[in-house]
């Protein structure tokens, strides 16, 4: 039974979250969806509860009465994230692009994701760093190179002092949608390779733009791991679509690879939100923690070097 219900839950994945859906129906995941119609529906009426209030024994209600749920968990937020700060001395301009996972989708808060809580923790703390969001659903590795080309996005990254990008998890479900019913390496590690190529043309296009900036590529999380545990070449495909993007971070010098997967791996803690497959407002909240202890390890490492 398990199975089935993950076989719905990918299913439901493929169609919601590939921008072409209506062009790109795949029949066997249909079959099995209305083969397992009833228990499809049972699953789509599930309450959301934020995993800190289940932890506290408290329920939403009980926190803060006179608090509209959105604003109970953006105090949450503010709790997590009141970190030292103090390791951004100057004023500075961050760039986000990529995929669903940098425009924030999942996060119940409206925060707008990891760079959205990134962007409310620096205001919080009364930093001038200024964060712009050019996260597009759905984008794949090339139709972000593509994007690169805007002169919107191109403006910001020449100003910019640093570029986060999310980018892969799409081009991992094109490959995946045409091969549902048989998942095997080969049309994984042909389209990784590919992948890579486009990682260095982006990274080759925004060190044109400006070769001053830091590069930051957030890696990716295993959303199959609880319907899909028994599949392991779906960890696999993670784990080297993964190797990739480090692999090739490494060739530059300002480019840094911050691996998320152990995030997400055995919690505890319900991370994704009702689609499961983008992060919840605590998955995101894991990634922007993420991403702050790799650009305050950054900032450090660059006034040792100076000094």
């Amino acid at each position: 039974m398990s199975i089935i219900i993950g076989l719905i839950v990918l299913s439901g994945c493929l169609y919601f979250l590939l921008p072409d859906r209506n062009e790109t129906k795949i029949e066997n995941v249909k079959a099995v969806a209305s083969v397992n119609q009833e228990q499809s529906e049972s699953t789509e009426d599930r309450t959301v509860q934020t995993p800190e209030v289940e932890k506290e024994g408290k329920t939403e209600q009980e926190d803060t009465s006179n608090k509209p749920i959105t604003e109970n968990i953006k105090d949450k937020v503010r709790e997590a994230l009141q970190v030292a700060l103090d390791f951004f001395k100057k004023e500075q301009q961050i760039v986000a692009i990529g995929d669903s996972l940098t425009e924030g989708i999942g996060d119940e808060s409206e925060y707008g994701g990891y760079v959205g809580i990134l962007n409310h923790t620096f205001e919080d703390n009364n930093l001038k760093i200024t964060v712009e969001n050019y996260g597009k659903k759905g984008n794949r590795s090339d139709q972000l190179l593509k994007r690169l080309e805007k002169e919107d996005i191109e403006s910001a990254i020449k100003e910019s002092d640093i570029v986060l990008i999310t980018i892969g998890a799409n081009d991992i479900m094109n490959v995946l949608k045409s091969n549902f019913m048989n998942v095997t390496m080969d049309p994984f590690q042909e389209e990784r390779v590919k992948y890579a190529e486009r990682l260095r043309a982006i990274f080759n296009k925004i060190n044109d733009l400006n070769k001053d900036t830091e590069i930051y590529l957030i890696g990716f999380y295993n959303p199959f791991e609880r319907h899909f545990a028994e599949i392991k070449e779906l960890e696999m495909i993670i784990d080297s679509w993964n190797a990739a993007g480090e692999s090739v971070s490494e060739e530059y010098e300002n480019v840094r690879f911050i691996p998320t997967k152990d995030l997400f791996s055995n919690s505890n803690t319900d991370l994704l939100a009702e689609d499961e497959f983008h992060p919840n407002t605590t998955g995101y909240k894991l990634m922007a923690q993420r991403v702050l202890d790799y650009l305050k390890e950054a900032q450090i490492n660059t006034v040792d070097v100076s000094s």
